[in-house]
Protein backbone atom coordinates (compact mmCIF):
# COMPACT_ATOMS: atom_id res chain seq x y z
CA UNK A 1 0.00 0.00 0.00
CA UNK A 2 1.23 3.59 -0.47
CA UNK A 3 0.99 6.15 2.56
CA UNK A 4 1.70 9.77 1.86
CA UNK A 5 2.46 12.80 4.33
CA UNK A 6 1.26 16.15 3.69
CA UNK A 7 3.57 19.00 4.72
CA UNK A 8 1.51 21.72 5.23
CA UNK A 9 1.22 25.63 7.00
CA UNK A 10 -1.89 26.41 8.63
CA UNK A 11 -4.04 29.80 8.66
CA UNK A 12 -4.13 30.49 12.17
CA UNK A 13 -7.94 30.17 13.61
CA UNK A 14 -9.48 29.64 9.97
CA UNK A 15 -10.85 26.53 10.58
CA UNK A 16 -12.30 26.51 6.97
CA UNK A 17 -9.35 28.12 4.81
CA UNK A 18 -7.29 24.71 6.52
CA UNK A 19 -10.01 22.39 5.62
CA UNK A 20 -9.93 23.12 2.17
CA UNK A 21 -5.87 22.82 2.22
CA UNK A 22 -6.33 19.59 3.60
CA UNK A 23 -8.99 18.74 0.85
CA UNK A 24 -6.49 19.88 -1.96
CA UNK A 25 -3.64 17.52 -0.04
CA UNK A 26 -5.89 14.86 -0.21
CA UNK A 27 -6.72 14.70 -3.97
CA UNK A 28 -3.58 15.18 -4.85
CA UNK A 29 -2.13 11.95 -2.44
CA UNK A 30 -5.67 10.22 -4.30
CA UNK A 31 -4.20 11.10 -7.04
CA UNK A 32 -0.82 9.83 -6.61
CA UNK A 33 -1.84 6.67 -5.43
CA UNK A 34 -2.22 6.57 -1.85
CA UNK A 35 -4.42 4.64 0.36
CA UNK A 36 -3.91 6.89 3.46
CA UNK A 37 -2.79 10.54 4.24
CA UNK A 38 -1.66 11.94 7.38
CA UNK A 39 -1.94 15.42 7.98
CA UNK A 40 -0.27 17.17 11.06
CA UNK A 41 -0.68 17.93 14.44
CA UNK A 42 -3.63 20.74 15.37
CA UNK A 43 -4.32 21.09 11.52
CA UNK A 44 -7.32 22.34 11.26
CA UNK A 45 -6.78 25.53 14.11
CA UNK A 46 -3.02 26.18 13.88
CA UNK A 47 -1.11 25.90 16.59
CA UNK A 48 -1.87 27.96 19.52
CA UNK A 49 -2.97 27.21 22.57
CA UNK A 50 -5.05 30.77 22.84
CA UNK A 51 -7.22 29.45 19.61
CA UNK A 52 -7.46 25.84 20.21
CA UNK A 53 -9.12 26.86 23.42
CA UNK A 54 -11.62 28.98 21.80
CA UNK A 55 -12.11 26.61 18.57
CA UNK A 56 -12.33 23.54 19.73
CA UNK A 57 -15.65 21.88 19.28
CA UNK A 58 -16.96 18.17 19.94
CA UNK A 59 -16.50 15.65 17.30
CA UNK A 60 -19.66 15.66 16.28
CA UNK A 61 -19.49 19.08 14.90
CA UNK A 62 -16.29 21.31 13.65
CA UNK A 63 -13.91 19.75 11.38
CA UNK A 64 -14.38 16.09 11.81
CA UNK A 65 -17.38 15.43 9.88
CA UNK A 66 -15.59 17.22 7.16
CA UNK A 67 -13.10 15.35 7.27
CA UNK A 68 -15.28 12.68 7.03
CA UNK A 69 -17.02 14.14 3.69
CA UNK A 70 -13.60 14.64 2.60
CA UNK A 71 -12.50 11.24 2.93
CA UNK A 72 -15.73 9.61 1.28
CA UNK A 73 -15.62 12.11 -1.43
CA UNK A 74 -12.39 11.48 -2.23
CA UNK A 75 -12.35 7.54 -1.43
CA UNK A 76 -8.84 8.18 0.93
CA UNK A 77 -8.32 7.19 4.66
CA UNK A 78 -7.02 10.27 6.23
CA UNK A 79 -5.43 10.97 10.05
CA UNK A 80 -5.87 14.05 11.09
CA UNK A 81 -4.06 16.11 13.68
CA UNK A 82 -7.62 17.58 15.23
CA UNK A 83 -8.40 19.16 18.83
CA UNK A 84 -11.63 17.27 20.63
CA UNK A 85 -13.71 18.99 23.02
CA UNK A 86 -15.45 16.61 25.29
CA UNK A 87 -17.42 17.90 28.58
CA UNK A 88 -14.67 20.50 30.73
CA UNK A 89 -11.58 18.82 28.71
CA UNK A 90 -9.71 19.63 25.18
CA UNK A 91 -7.51 16.96 23.75
CA UNK A 92 -4.59 17.03 21.72
CA UNK A 93 -6.06 14.53 19.25
CA UNK A 94 -5.65 12.40 16.31
CA UNK A 95 -8.74 11.24 14.36
CA UNK A 96 -8.78 7.87 12.02
CA UNK A 97 -11.05 8.06 9.43
CA UNK A 98 -11.06 5.22 6.40
CA UNK A 99 -11.92 5.66 3.01
CA UNK A 100 -15.40 5.48 3.74
CA UNK A 101 -15.76 8.36 5.47
CA UNK A 102 -15.83 6.52 8.96
CA UNK A 103 -14.20 7.19 12.18
CA UNK A 104 -12.23 4.11 12.91
CA UNK A 105 -9.77 5.33 15.26
CA UNK A 106 -8.56 8.20 17.49
CA UNK A 107 -5.70 8.95 19.83
CA UNK A 108 -5.38 11.55 22.36
CA UNK A 109 -1.85 12.97 23.24
CA UNK A 110 -0.60 10.94 25.88
CA UNK A 111 2.81 13.48 26.82
CA UNK A 112 2.03 17.46 26.74
CA UNK A 113 4.83 19.91 26.30
CA UNK A 114 4.96 22.12 28.62
CA UNK A 115 7.73 24.09 28.00
CA UNK A 116 7.49 28.66 27.78
CA UNK A 117 5.72 29.72 24.57
CA UNK A 118 3.48 26.29 24.34
CA UNK A 119 2.42 25.50 27.23
CA UNK A 120 0.28 22.68 26.56
CA UNK A 121 -0.83 22.06 29.83
CA UNK A 122 -2.58 24.94 30.04
CA UNK A 123 -4.49 24.13 27.23
CA UNK A 124 -5.35 20.41 26.77
CA UNK A 125 -6.26 17.08 28.99
CA UNK A 126 -3.15 14.15 28.65
CA UNK A 127 -5.24 10.92 27.37
CA UNK A 128 -4.52 8.05 29.00
CA UNK A 129 -4.56 5.07 26.19
CA UNK A 130 -2.36 3.66 23.52
CA UNK A 131 -4.16 3.02 20.10
CA UNK A 132 -3.26 0.57 17.15
CA UNK A 133 -5.68 0.04 14.11
CA UNK A 134 -5.30 -2.35 11.26
CA UNK A 135 -4.81 -1.28 8.14
CA UNK A 136 -3.60 -2.59 4.93
CA UNK A 137 -2.25 -5.55 6.41
CA UNK A 138 -0.49 -3.76 8.73
CA UNK A 139 -1.11 -2.35 12.31
CA UNK A 140 -0.84 1.40 12.31
CA UNK A 141 0.28 3.02 15.82
CA UNK A 142 -0.76 6.92 16.82
CA UNK A 143 1.26 9.22 17.74
CA UNK A 144 2.09 12.90 18.15
CA UNK A 145 4.43 15.38 17.95
CA UNK A 146 6.33 15.45 21.90
CA UNK A 147 5.50 11.76 21.84
CA UNK A 148 8.17 11.34 19.48
CA UNK A 149 10.97 11.62 22.84
CA UNK A 150 9.71 8.99 24.52
CA UNK A 151 10.58 5.16 23.80
CA UNK A 152 8.79 3.65 25.69
CA UNK A 153 5.39 4.93 23.89
CA UNK A 154 6.94 3.22 20.71
CA UNK A 155 7.65 -0.38 22.29
CA UNK A 156 4.40 -0.59 23.95
CA UNK A 157 2.58 0.40 20.54
CA UNK A 158 4.92 -2.74 19.31
CA UNK A 159 4.40 -4.95 22.06
CA UNK A 160 0.94 -4.28 23.48
CA UNK A 161 -0.75 -3.29 19.73
CA UNK A 162 1.29 -5.30 17.52
CA UNK A 163 1.71 -1.72 15.78
CA UNK A 164 4.34 -1.73 13.09
CA UNK A 165 4.10 1.70 11.04
CA UNK A 166 3.93 4.64 13.64
CA UNK A 167 2.35 7.68 12.31
CA UNK A 168 3.55 11.08 13.92
CA UNK A 169 1.21 13.74 13.36
CA UNK A 170 3.99 17.02 14.66
CA UNK A 171 4.01 20.67 15.02
CA UNK A 172 7.95 20.36 15.90
CA UNK A 173 9.69 23.68 15.98
CA UNK A 174 13.10 24.57 13.88
CA UNK A 175 15.75 24.52 17.91
CA UNK A 176 15.15 21.20 17.79
CA UNK A 177 15.28 20.20 13.85
CA UNK A 178 18.03 17.72 14.09
CA UNK A 179 16.71 16.08 17.09
CA UNK A 180 13.76 15.31 15.26
CA UNK A 181 14.99 13.88 12.46
CA UNK A 182 17.33 11.54 14.74
CA UNK A 183 14.60 10.08 17.35
CA UNK A 184 12.38 9.48 14.08
CA UNK A 185 14.89 7.15 12.62
CA UNK A 186 15.67 5.90 15.97
CA UNK A 187 11.47 5.04 16.40
CA UNK A 188 11.74 3.45 13.09
CA UNK A 189 15.25 1.16 13.51
CA UNK A 190 14.64 0.41 17.73
CA UNK A 191 11.23 -1.16 16.41
CA UNK A 192 11.94 -2.59 13.59
CA UNK A 193 9.01 -0.59 11.97
CA UNK A 194 7.93 1.92 9.53
CA UNK A 195 7.73 5.60 11.07
CA UNK A 196 5.52 8.45 8.88
CA UNK A 197 5.90 11.79 10.59
CA UNK A 198 3.84 14.80 9.22
CA UNK A 199 4.86 17.70 10.49
CA UNK A 200 4.36 21.34 9.68
CA UNK A 201 5.76 24.49 8.14
CA UNK A 202 5.64 28.10 8.89
CA UNK A 203 5.03 29.98 11.93
CA UNK A 204 1.95 30.42 14.65
CA UNK A 205 2.70 33.03 17.47
CA UNK A 206 6.29 33.21 17.31
CA UNK A 207 6.78 29.08 17.04
CA UNK A 208 8.57 28.14 13.58
CA UNK A 209 7.97 24.31 12.52
CA UNK A 210 10.82 22.88 10.94
CA UNK A 211 9.00 21.03 8.41
CA UNK A 212 11.28 17.63 7.30
CA UNK A 213 8.57 15.52 7.13
CA UNK A 214 9.82 11.67 6.49
CA UNK A 215 8.57 8.09 5.62
CA UNK A 216 11.21 5.79 7.24
CA UNK A 217 10.98 2.02 6.54
CA UNK A 218 12.02 -0.87 9.54
CA UNK A 219 15.85 -0.60 8.63
CA UNK A 220 16.16 3.10 9.46
CA UNK A 221 16.24 3.88 5.76
CA UNK A 222 14.47 7.49 4.70
CA UNK A 223 12.43 6.52 1.92
CA UNK A 224 11.04 9.92 1.17
CA UNK A 225 11.78 13.48 2.89
CA UNK A 226 10.50 17.00 2.69
CA UNK A 227 11.73 20.53 3.44
CA UNK A 228 12.60 22.36 6.00
CA UNK A 229 10.19 25.17 4.85
CA UNK A 230 7.73 24.48 1.95
CA UNK A 231 4.49 22.71 1.59
CA UNK A 232 4.85 19.36 0.05
CA UNK A 233 3.25 16.13 -0.61
CA UNK A 234 5.67 13.08 0.15
CA UNK A 235 4.37 9.45 -0.64
CA UNK A 236 5.80 5.84 -0.47
CA UNK A 237 5.20 2.47 -0.95
CA UNK A 238 4.80 0.62 2.71
CA UNK A 239 4.86 -3.10 2.86
CA UNK A 240 4.32 -6.23 5.63
CA UNK A 241 6.58 -8.17 3.66
CA UNK A 242 9.48 -5.28 4.01
CA UNK A 243 8.65 -5.71 8.03
CA UNK A 244 9.27 -8.92 8.29
CA UNK A 245 12.08 -9.57 6.17
CA UNK A 246 14.04 -6.80 8.96
CA UNK A 247 12.94 -8.51 11.71
CA UNK A 248 13.60 -12.25 10.79
CA UNK A 249 17.40 -10.78 9.98
CA UNK A 250 17.36 -9.51 13.84
CA UNK A 251 15.21 -11.03 16.14
CA UNK A 252 15.23 -7.72 18.80
CA UNK A 253 11.48 -8.43 19.87
CA UNK A 254 12.62 -12.41 20.64
CA UNK A 255 15.65 -11.65 22.41
CA UNK A 256 14.49 -8.59 24.85
CA UNK A 257 14.61 -9.29 28.50
CA UNK A 258 11.57 -8.17 30.24
CA UNK A 259 13.01 -9.88 33.34
CA UNK A 260 15.74 -7.11 33.75
CA UNK A 261 13.66 -4.11 32.47
CA UNK A 262 10.87 -4.52 34.58
CA UNK A 263 13.40 -4.66 38.03
CA UNK A 264 13.04 -1.70 40.39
Amino acid sequence: MKIAAAQISCVLGDIDANLCKIRDFSAQARDGGADLVVFPEAAETGYAMPVIQSLATPWSEGAVPALQRMAKDLSIAIICGVSEREGGSIYNSQVFIDAKGEIVGSYRKTHLFTAALIGEDTCFTPGNELKGFPFGGCRLGLTICYDLRFPELYRMLAIEEQANVFILSAAWPFPRLEHFRILAAARAIENQSYMIVSNRVGTDERVTCCGSSMIIDPYGVTLASASTDREELIVAEVSEEAITAVRNKMAVFAQRRPDLYERR
